[in-house]
């Protein structure tokens, strides 16, 4: 008899066990979501220009701020000409952040006569590329450039123009 009662109360603890291991497992089917947003795109609406100036016996360095104004440093003068910031345009999804990857190293400008050369550093953009991004407020949104050209002296640097390339990266976050 206390064997009936010990496999009728084996029988009782398993079969509870089992009721809760079903009722432990639960499955459901869930929604989920993707969104592929338009890709980032950037046109120059205007060039980096240094405008005219004439170097002397020291040399000096032009700076073209983001904002457009233009200085003189060192023994280099102004002498008129256009001068202005570069200037992009960056469009994609709206509301989305991206950022601005200043160019890493100095661009060279050669003289297309004489194969002097000049070098352009300490890129600066508006709005700043800072921590966190950008945001394209209604899909939209322009940043401009400014760099410092350092001049040599006139021996270095002769009269005739001077051209050059660099790159500049805007991305998603």
């Amino acid at each position: 008899m206390k064997n009936i009662k010990l496999h009728l109360i084996a029988i009782f603890i398993f079969s509870i066990i089992f009721t809760l291991d079903l009722q432990a497992q639960v499955t459901i089917t869930s929604q989920v979501y993707a969104e592929v947003v338009e890709a980032l795109t950037a046109s120059e609406t205007s060039q980096l220009n240094f405008g005219k100036f004439f170097p002397q016996a020291g040399g000096g360095q032009i700076e073209v701020s983001p904002e457009g104004t233009r200085q003189a440093n060192g023994f280099t003068k102004l002498s008129g000409g256009t001068s202005s910031p570069a200037s992009y345009e960056i469009c994609g999804a709206e509301g989305v952040n991206f950022t601005v990857i200043l160019p890493p190293k100095p661009a060279v400008l050669t003289n297309t006569d004489n194969s002097k050369t000049m070098t352009i550093d300490n890129w600066q953009a508006s709005p700043s590329p800072g921590q966190g991004g950008l945001q394209l407020e209604g899909g939209t949104q322009q940043v401009n450039l400014g760099a410092t050209l350092n001049v040599g002296s006139l021996d270095d640097n002769p009269v005739g123009r001077y051209a050059g390339t660099y790159s500049i990266t805007f991305s998603y976050n």
